[in-house]
This record gives structure tokens, sequence and C-alpha cells, in this order.
């Protein structure tokens, strides 16, 4: 039962910034996208429930926005290694 609670709040987790960026891309729809592909980092193993809905949105964003959606899997650590990711700015201040 804890597994799945963990699954459940992951797959949460992950649908809630995916809301709040479509959310975001709506509201400010006169800004153009960058012309690079979307990277959604997902901190967890490929194949997983996680990895699946991250995925399944991913494609959707695509098509949606016209723009390539990347899932990047940076498992282990428990998530510490994808957050961290995510969590470091990148030099030139756009990340790739």
């Amino acid at each position: 039962m804890a597994a799945r609670t963990g699954i459940t709040i992951a797959a949460c987790a992950l649908s809630l910034p995916a809301v709040a960026v479509v959310n975001a891309a709506s509201d400010v729809s006169a800004l153009a996208f960058p012309v690079k592909p979307i990277r959604v980092i997902v901190p967890t193993s490929p194949g997983g429930g996680v990895d699946i809905v991250a995925r399944a949105i991913g494609q959707r964003l695509t098509e949606s926005w016209g723009q390539p959606v990347v899932i990047d899997n940076r498992s282990g650590a428990a998530g510490t290694i994808g957050a961290e990711l995510a969590g470091v700015p990148h030099p030139t201040g756009i990340r790739c």
C-alpha cells in the first residue's frame, strides 16, 4: 500500500507543474516558445508509472505547442539527482 501511495503522490507531483506550465503559457500567448526542445526532468527510472504519465503529458504538449518535449529520466538517490539537475541554474541561463 505504501508503494502505491508513493506512486500516486509522485504522479500528482509531476502533473501539477505541467498544469502550471500550461496555464502560464495560455496567459502569455503573445510570447514565443524557445526554438530548442523542451526538457522535462523525471526523477524516476524509465518504465515506471511516473515515467508513463510524463511521456503521455509530453506527447500531448508536443502536439499542442508544436515544440518537441523530451522526457529526461534521472533516477537515483531517491529523486535527489533529478531535483539537483532541475534546481541548479545553467551558466548561460538557458537549459538545453
